[in-house]
């Protein structure tokens, strides 16, 4: 996978007890609602993504939730924090597999499709704590699944969750020869396609992107469910470490917006004859039993 540019960190003192290491990246994000990246010690095993000011939110306005697995099967966000800190700025819980990276440093070890669980699991608990901060704040009936190269392997392994509302694979697919002789990413099949039961975005590097032949022979392999196959000329590592994310944010978010809080405004990138996305030339498309 590509080396991409450490991103840029702001120090922040902790915001509570229970939270630790909060930090803003970049500037917090382009959306209505300033990002922060933290470490909350319920769940220390992975790095939180939200609006800074949780106060927004409760009952007409929740924060859905969104799980992350990174590139690399790496138990660390480190390449992904500007993508990330841009899709919660529009109100989104996102919850990263991998403890918080501190500044250049790209954290250790190899990580498993089980913490995605893990996340989906600890948002759904922290919104019924009454001590919690998220109490009553997070839509447990807005769930993405989503991940990046290994991490949309991982993705692709848990989207049968019933839980799971969305699912986004970025640079990734599965091989036709399960495995492919690399131990840390699932071990998956064609098979596993046929368990999507929901709408699904992929986002592709172009044909310079190493899992463009399997991404590409996913797409063609779906026909039971929503999908829709966006690519950009960039190559497998996308644009992640871009300010604000780049362009796979943009589509991401709206994507999110979309499918998480029926933005229908949002909804017009993905919809129509040609969608929206034809007017950016950036991407090229192809879409599956979506209007």
């Amino acid at each position: 996978m590509a080396t991409l540019k450490p991103p840029t960190l702001l120090a922040q003192p902790a915001a509570t007890s229970v939270q630790a290491n909060l930090r803003v990246v970049e500037d917090g994000g382009t959306g209505p609602y300033r990002a922060v990246m933290l470490t909350e010690t319920t769940l220390a095993t992975h790095t939180v993504f939200r609006p800074k000011d949780l106060s927004a939110f409760g009952k007409k306005n929740k924060l859905p939730i969104i799980a992350w697995g990174n590139g690399a099967c790496a138990n660390s966000p480190w390449e992904h924090v500007n993508f990330l800190s841009e899709v919660s700025s529009y109100g989104f819980l996102v919850v990263a597999i991998g403890p918080m990276p501190q500044e250049r440093e790209k954290g250790g070890g190899k990580s498993t499709s089980s913490q995605l669980i893990d996340a989906i699991n600890w948002a759904i608990a922290q919104n019924g704590d009454k001590k919690s901060p998220y109490y009553n704040k997070i839509d447990v009936t807005k769930i993405a699944v989503s991940g990046m190269s290994c991490g949309g392997l991982q993705t692709l392994e848990v989207a049968s969750d019933p839980r799971v509302s969305t699912v986004v694979v970025c640079n990734s697919g599965i091989f036709t020869t399960p495995g492919n002789g690399k131990s840390a990413m699932p071990n998956l099949t064609k098979d596993n396609l046929k368990k999507l039961h929901t709408p699904t975005l992929y986002l592709m590097g172009g044909e310079k992107d190493i899992a463009y032949h399997n991404g590409m022979d996913d797409y063609n392999r779906i026909n039971h469910v929503p999908v829709f196959m966006a690519n950009m000329e960039v190559g497998h590592g996308g644009t992640y470490s871009q300010p604000h994310g780049g362009e796979f944010a943009k589509v991401a978010t709206a994507w999110y917006q979309w499918q998480l809080k029926g933005d229908k405004k949002a909804g017009k990138l993905f919809t129509g004859n040609p969608a929206g996305l034809a007017q950016n030339p950036n991407w090229r498309f192809e879409k599956k039993n979506m209007p």
